[in-house]
């Protein structure tokens, strides 16, 4: 499905003709939306085959650059990009959807343009230096999810030339194979008089969750329950667990006439969807 979107390049010259900022990337959209009938319903929103750029902007040491997309039926997408001594870096992203457009949101209950502010999460690349992310990379915020790939961008380009040096997204980056200690499960010859189990410490044991009540309104009416226990177990450098605490969690969400969200904040930076 990634490939029904088009590709948007933006080529911004300073007053002498000379290229200033340069933008290459391919984006879409899953936008969550409310129907005429209140139920919550996912669309997907592509980018046309005819998109402008006007409002974008070079930029310099006290001006943010900037680059305004535009497309479709009042859709617009933006993205400024500030800079220090020796880094640049995407400040905000805002995305603008218009659910007028009927081809994306034919039975829309709320009409007219919906604007998503959120932080740009990529790290500071060194200036002179083209960020470039070719694997799929989203952001998720007030029931959209924005998803990009093969991008290729600079701000502040230097005279008038993209750099050849590039950095490369934490996607991009190879890892290597993790290795892996041979034990008595992954060994498949081994001689029986020679090997002995390796010693293990026993994991320690953790806590079970609190066991908490969420629930949601549809007026004066519970429209959805839900008494459960929750503990999450996340894999990163290395594995943890986290228990949610219901004492400091916060039930939202809505409720339709087939479908329903439940989502829990626990106020650590810990949100759940279901």
């Amino acid at each position: 499905g990634f490939f029904q979107s088009h590709a948007v390049e933006v080529d911004i010259k300073d007053s002498s003709n000379a290229t200033c900022l340069y933008a290459n990337w391919m984006m879409r959209f899953l936008i969550i939306y409310e129907s005429n009938t209140s139920d919550y319903k996912t669309t997907t929103l592509n980018l046309s085959s005819s998109v402008t750029h006007n409002g974008s902007v070079c930029g310099n040491d006290t001006q943010a650059a900037f680059v305004a997309v535009q497309f479709g039926e009042g859709h617009s997408w933006n993205i400024n990009f500030t800079k220090n001594n020796e880094t640049y870096q995407g400040d905000f992203i805002t995305f603008t959807y218009n659910t007028n457009d009927t081809a994306v949101f034919p039975d829309a209950k709320r009409k007219g343009l919906v604007t998503v502010v959120l932080r740009d999460p990529t790290p500071p690349v060194q200036l002179n230096s083209v960020y470039v992310c070719h694997n799929t990379d989203d952001i998720e915020a007030e029931n959209v999810t924005q998803i990009f790939w093969n991008v290729t961008v600079q701000a502040f380009v230097q005279n008038g030339t993209v750099s050849k040096k590039e950095f490369r997204c934490s996607a991009d980056t190879p890892t290597s194979a993790p290795t892996v200690v041979p034990t008595v499960a992954n060994v498949t010859t081994v001689s029986t008089t020679t090997l002995s189990p390796a010693p293990t410490t026993p994991p320690k044991p953790v806590e079970k969750p609190a066991i908490g009540n969420y629930s949601l309104k549809s007026g004066n009416k519970t429209c959805l329950l839900a008494t459960v226990g929750l503990q999450l177990n996340v894999s990163q450098d290395k594995p943890f667990l986290i228990n949610i605490n219901p004492k400091t969690t916060i039930a939202d969400g809505a409720c339709g006439n087939t479908t329903a969200t439940l989502k829990l904040n626990d106020g650590n930076s810990t949100l759940i969807s279901f």
